[in-house]
């Protein structure tokens, strides 16, 4: 194969605003990232172990360009030693290992958390498009184009409806699932020349770089994992990754993850002071109609005005689901829709659902509980028993 990774800014802009507060505050931190498939291969993975490693080789040997260093150094909240740092990095091979397990394919990053947290999004882009290698490459994308103009036709009539007090917008969040670079590039770029008013943005710095986009997102589960394990009394650990990130960027990446432990325990941490100061939140697990409901009960209840606030929906998504949530909640506070796989794997081909996650940081377990069963992520039954008494989790 071709390489599946030309640049080191094909990936999410949250992997840089993570990346920088670690690196400012936690830089001797080390972690452990692991690779799980959750479904839809339709052949082993491990019968791709071998390529897999080749492309992490191509991968090991990127720098970032100069023109790339200075589109990072003219984003407002990225500081010039975060990009001084990226204008040495370079990938290094043993810091990841690539195996089997019967038909399983293990990948595990270790070493120091500011090198080894930035393999994720390579990894799965790598995996997701050498697995769709195995499908017939020409009948997938004229497929994927008939659905994308089938989108494409069901926002134009979406536009026409009467207008809500907050409009529709969503943006682009499927770099890690998509069946290829090509295909990712192409759906991005239809998106913005046939939907520009709706659609505001999408994850991958590259794309958002070269179609002067805005790079959308702020903070992944792993930065709140990472917290559990750097000292903080463990109840305190989300209030903590709050404070820090504000300190970090006062003002800016306002959109707080609600997940970690579930939206119960996060509400109780996220009090009047967190709720003004972050501009919003986003929804990755559960019921997104529970969610919004709760989120909304809770700024009502700390008597802030929800029309200030954004809620951002980004699990799982597609239109409809997108137009019933704007429906329901665009006359309340302001709504946005981050979707993925919907958008860069819906070619006819069965997408992977993979993920790679924080499982250790210190050589500490580290835990996401989530508000959807399918989506806890602990190496270690205590310690996931023993957060779940901490916050309060049935």
């Amino acid at each position: 194969m071709d390489p599946v990774i030309a640049s080191l800014l094909d990936t999410d802009v949250y992997k840089f605003t993570m990346l920088q507060t670690f690196l400012h505050r936690f830089p001797a931190a080390t972690g452990e990232y692991r690779f799980v498939c959750r479904g839809g291969a339709r052949r082993p993975l491990a019968d791709f172990a071998e390529e897999i490693g080749r492309q992490l080789d191509h991968l090991c040997s990127l720098r970032f360009l100069p023109e790339e260093l200075a589109y990072l150094r003219g984003l407002r909240y990225i500081k010039p030693d975060l990009v001084d740092y990226l204008d040495l990095f370079q990938f290094r091979r043993r810091f990841i290992e690539v195996g089997t397990a019967g038909d399983a394919l293990s990948i595990v990053a270790r070493g120091p958390l500011v090198h080894v947290m930035l393999f994720e999004i390579f990894v799965l882009a790598i995996v997701s498009e050498v697995s769709f290698s195995q499908y017939e490459r020409e009948p997938c994308l004229a497929e994927g184009r008939r659905r994308l103009a089938a989108k494409v036709a069901l926002l134009h009539a979406f536009e026409q409806r009467a207008p809500r007090r907050h409009p529709y917008v969503f943006f682009e969040f499927g770099t890690r699932r998509r069946a290829s670079r090509a295909w990712h590039e192409e759906v991005v770029r239809t998106l913005a020349a046939e939907v520009p008013a709706l659609f505001r943005g999408t994850s991958n710095v590259d794309l958002a770089r070269r179609y002067d986009l805005v790079p959308i997102g702020t903070m992944a589960h792993e930065y709140l994992q990472a917290h559990q394990a750097f000292g903080y009394r463990l109840r305190d650990f989300q209030r903590a990754a709050f404070d820090n990130w504000v300190h970090e960027y006062r003002g800016d990446l306002g959109t707080a993850l609600t997940d970690v432990v579930g939206l119960e325990a996060f509400l109780r941490d996220f009090d009047l002071y967190f709720a003004k100061l972050f501009d919003g939140l986003r929804q990755d697990s559960g019921d997104p109609a529970w969610w919004g409901e709760r989120v909304l009960e809770h700024y009502e209840r700390l008597r802030i005005d929800a029309h200030t606030k954004m809620l951002t929906f980004s699990d799982a998504l597609d239109f409809p689901k997108t137009f019933e949530l704007h429906e329901r909640f665009a006359d309340r506070a302001k709504v946005g829709f981050g979707i993925g796989t919907h958008l860069t794997h819906d070619v006819g081909a069965t997408p992977l659902n993979i993920v790679m996650k924080l499982v250790r940081c210190n050589d500490q377990p580290v835990c996401k509980i989530s508000d959807s069963p399918g989506k806890v992520l602990c190496d270690d039954a205590r310690v996931l028993a023993y957060l779940k008494q901490v916050f309060e989790v049935t």
